[in-house]
């Protein structure tokens, strides 16, 4: 049995439902893998830079009650780290779409602490893919972030462990549960805001739900599937983007009955020349597109490949407990491979 401390940098509700996860999970991880987990630090905006060096109680954490006895606090995040010793640093903190700051520092600073590097945060892996990658195996480290895109389906590593010498042509996704919301409200009568409204109460809203509505969260995430899967390094501004507010209730309604219900697709293509195209806009599509069955909260890409016409992955449904479990997976993953 291998013992391993665990530090959470970002504890909303991603966070705390990977706590959980964790806890409910124990027995498996030690019967399966031989891992005993703790959780020696936890670091917010509002907490700082908490640590425990005989583990935080886990359902006392979880609660958000931090009267708990030995936790300390640390001047900055290089004393947090050298004194909670992590072996993995989990990090969920809010999506910055222009630099993926402070991200990419604080999972650069845990890899050269001795850390595995786990992320949620799409904009990292936009702006610190290649550095962080380069780093990560300098250091004897793993740098993984399956959950940044569809939750935990896999796809990042479906290309890195199933896919061997396979080409990526080009996708196209429905990425961003908010906007299916609230299309599907509108559809129904509602108004714009009681769509925004509906998707908040379900949990699945970026901080900012313009970052939804605009487009830019599904555009982060063309990005980094382009930059990790076409090994192109593709920013938000390449990106041709739209969101949805210009859609009306009538067009909506108008196009369920037609069988070609709107949807905020997401695509990207590689070029003759190996330039990358994409785009995010909304979009008719079609009774036999794959993305169409696309509903609710459930995600969903169609990859084109050089080795099949056509491969889908669909996330049905995906809620945090989804998200905290790609984390999770992420973990065991970077523990077996070093």
């Amino acid at each position: 049995m291998q013992r391993y401390n665990l530090c959470f940098l970002g504890f909303g509700n991603v966070g705390r439902a990977l706590a959980r996860l964790f806890g409910t999970k124990a027995a498996e991880l030690a019967q399966l893998y031989g891992i005993d987990c703790r959780i020696t630090g936890v670091a917010t905006r509002r907490l700082g830079w908490l640590w425990n060096a005989e583990g935080f109680k886990l359902e006392t954490l979880i609660a958000g009650n931090m009267d708990q006895a030995n936790i300390q606090q640390a001047r900055d995040l290089g004393e947090w780290l050298e004194k909670a010793q992590p072996a993995a640093v989990l990090e969920t903190t809010s999506l910055n779409v222009e630099t993926g700051q402070p991200a990419i520092n604080y999972l650069r600073a845990s890899l050269q602490a001795g850390a595995h590097a786990i992320t949620a945060n799409k904009g990292a892996v936009v702006y610190g893919y290649e550095e962080l990658t380069d780093l990560a195996r300098r250091v004897g480290k793993r740098f993984l972030f399956e959950s940044t895109v569809l939750d935990s389906a896999p796809v990042f590593s479906l290309f890195r462990e199933c896919l061997p010498a396979v080409r990526l042509r080009g996708f196209d996704g429905v990425f961003n549960s908010t906007t299916n919301v609230i299309l599907e409200a509108m559809e129904t009568g509602r108004t714009f805001a009681e769509g925004v409204k509906a998707a908040q109460e379900l949990g699945v809203t970026e901080t900012d739900p313009s970052h939804d509505v605009e487009g830019w969260d599904s555009t982060v995430k063309v990005c980094a599937l382009a930059t990790v899967l076409m090994k192109t390094s593709v920013r938000p501004s390449d990106v041709r983007r739209e969101g949805i507010r210009a859609l009306d209730a009538q067009t909506l309604r108008q196009a369920r009955a037609e069988g070609r219900p709107f949807k905020l697709v997401s695509r990207a293509k590689v070029a003759a020349d190996g330039s990358v195209s994409a785009s995010v806009r909304p979009e008719q599509l079609s009774a036999t597109d794959p993305l169409s069955c696309v509903r609710g909260t459930s995600l969903a890409v169609h990859f084109e490949l050089d080795m099949m016409p056509g491969l889908t992955i669909m996330s049905h449904r995906p809620n945090l407990q989804s998200t905290a479990y790609g984390l999770l997976a992420d973990f065991i993953n970077a523990i077996r491979g070093s």
